[in-house]
């Protein structure tokens, strides 16, 4: 989601920087459009760093075999790292 705010942001800053000839007294369009387009940038990135962060998975099976010897755990655990 933040990677498609971040695509929007960056349209409409462009939109507003380039194709409108609009000449407004009280605000500048392509300061507005400049600003928004770097805001655009700026979520592009966070929400790629919070995609390829480090994400691990846990799963743990419980079974009890006999209930005089006690239960049997197993656990495994993977770890995905996207750099490597």
């Amino acid at each position: 989601m933040s990677i498609g705010l971040g695509i929007f942001l960056f349209v409409v800053g462009a939109i507003l920087t380039f194709a409108l000839n609009v000449s407004l007294d009280w605000i500048d369009l392509d300061l507005v459009g400049y600003l928004l387009m770097g805001a655009g940038v700026v979520v592009v990135i966070i929400g790629l760093i919070l995609l390829m962060r480090r994400r691990s998975a846990v799963s743990t099976t419980r079974s009890a075999v006999d209930p005089a010897s006690g239960e049997r755990v197993t656990q495994q655990r993977t770890d995905r790292d996207p750099l490597v």
